[in-house]
């Protein structure tokens, strides 16, 4: 489906008014949501789209992915999660695998930023450089 430009700037105000601290607020952006679908504007659908793909996009950039060799004790992982709670903020969701083909250290993923610090990266790196 095609968003037209003004369901776009609608649900970006939208989702701007449901932010507090840079924060999104669950409890108004349902009220909005509520609100969107009672009254049913011009294009509604369109602006709902629109909302839905902003809000899934915020909650991926608060999603971490940490990859490692081996699996992790509490202590690595409470590490970890203060590092990058510093960096990004303490609202993050975090998600721990284990990738035996890096061999060892951790690959990092925040929203798009990724920290590769893995024996597989720099091996990889290393080969681009020849």
């Amino acid at each position: 489906m095609k968003i037209s430009k003004v369901a776009n700037a609608t649900a970006r105000r939208i989702f701007r008014m449901c932010q507090t601290d840079g924060k999104l607020d669950e409890a108004n952006l349902l009220k909005c949501i509520r609100k969107v679908a009672a009254d049913k504007p011009r294009d509604y659908r369109g602006i709902l789209s629109a909302l839905k793909r902003l809000v899934r996009l915020e909650l991926e950039r608060r999603h971490v992915v940490v990859e490692s060799a081996t699996d992790l004790d509490t202590a690595s992982r409470e590490r970890v999660s203060a590092g990058l709670a510093t960096k990004y903020g303490s609202d993050l969701t975090y998600e721990f695998r284990v990738n035996p083909e890096l061999l060892g250290g951790l690959k990092v993923r925040v929203g798009n930023d990724v920290f590769d610090g893995s024996v597989k990266g720099r091996l990889d790196r290393l080969t681009q450089a020849f």
